[in-house]
């Protein structure tokens, strides 16, 4: 199962307001429901002077030291009609940095077109860096899968393979040996950036799995909260396939594959499941090994030096 929303996502500004601990100044009737639905935070320096070519009324604008003594300049009449040119374009919110003061103006002209004035005592790098960081997790394009997401050692595996191939059997048994369930069965993974897949588990699903034979399973209860987690990036997918013996099988690991997830490639294994494989033991050592080729070391390309030293020498190896 692979499902991928062609929906704007959107994010409640009450939502963005409680993450960022954001005071209110001002808001209007109705102000939890506004929506927000562009990741990009703008400084409205350009705008104050009257500028709006390229505006973006759907991004919440910040106001520093540098805007802010822009605006000291001006007597209040100026001040007010510079304030009432920005929020006459709609915009979702204005934030406030340094935990300056607020002009008399700009709360005169938010309440003329009822918006939003926030504050907060962070710089506004810091501010804007905290927004855009909720904003990406909340509108990142995304899809859902069939399978299980857990983390092994540290590295967030993605397991895929057919219905009743042993995904969620073997997600118990990795918890079991201490590592921590994500996702069972729909897996919702989301581009927070340009190098991360996050993935997680709808609602409704998350920390549940489902053995044939018992049933539905409530994993943070029978093996504690230590054995769940809400989220997890996904730095390698897992394939499970039955076993085929007329199948060549890469045994030393120089071949690489990918599987394309949202645009990125992400490093993927494929192991073959027959009666007698141990496959928790066998992803524990595909998490490890992915670990160490992220760090730099190629346990097959040394290995295949090794061996070319060892030919180049006279000694013959035999398999």
């Amino acid at each position: 199962m692979e499902t991928e929303s062609n929906v704007i996502y959107e994010a409640r500004l009450e939502d963005i307001v409680k993450d960022t601990k954001l005071e209110k100044v001002y808001v209007p009737d109705g102000w939890e429901d506004i929506k927000v639905i562009c990741a990009d935070i703008s400084r409205p320096g350009l705008a104050l002077t009257g500028f709006f070519d390229c505006f973006d009324e759907r991004r919440i604008e910040l106001i520093g030291r540098a805007e802010y003594e822009y605006l000291e300049l001006f007597d209040s009449e100026t001040r007010f009609k510079k304030c009432e040119q920005l929020f006459a374009k709609g915009i979702p919110a204005l934030v406030i940095t340094w935990g300056m003061s607020v002009f008399d103006e700009i709360l005169e002209a938010a309440k003329l077109y009822k918006i939003p004035i926030f504050r907060t005592v962070e710089s506004t790098t810091e501010i804007q860096a905290a927004l855009i960081s909720f904003l990406n997790v909340e509108l990142a394009p995304r899809i859902t899968r069939h399978g299980v997401l857990v983390e092994v050692y540290g590295e967030g595996v993605l397991i895929l393979g057919d219905s009743g191939i042993g995904k969620s059997e073997t997600a118990i048994e990795l918890v079991k040996r201490g590592h921590r369930l994500v996702a069972d069965d729909a897996v919702e993974l989301k581009r927070v950036s340009a190098k991360t897949i996050v993935g997680s588990a709808p609602e409704v699903l998350r920390h549940y799995t489902e053995l044939r034979g018992i049933g539905i399973v409530d994993v943070r209860r029978t093996f504690g909260i230590g054995a769940v987690k809400n989220t997890e990036k996904v730095d390698m997918v897992l394939k499970l396939e039955q076993w085929d013996k007329d199948k060549f099988y890469d045994r030393i690991g120089l071949e690489t594959e990918t599987t394309d997830i949202l645009g990125l490639n992400i490093p993927t294994t494929r192991i073959p499941v027959s009666p007698g494989r141990n496959l928790a033991v066998i992803i524990e050592i595909a998490a490890m090994n992915n670990k160490q080729r992220r760090m730099g070391y190629n346990t097959a390309e040394h290995f295949t030096e090794r061996l070319s030293e060892f030919m180049m020498k006279g000694q013959g190896i035999n398999f």
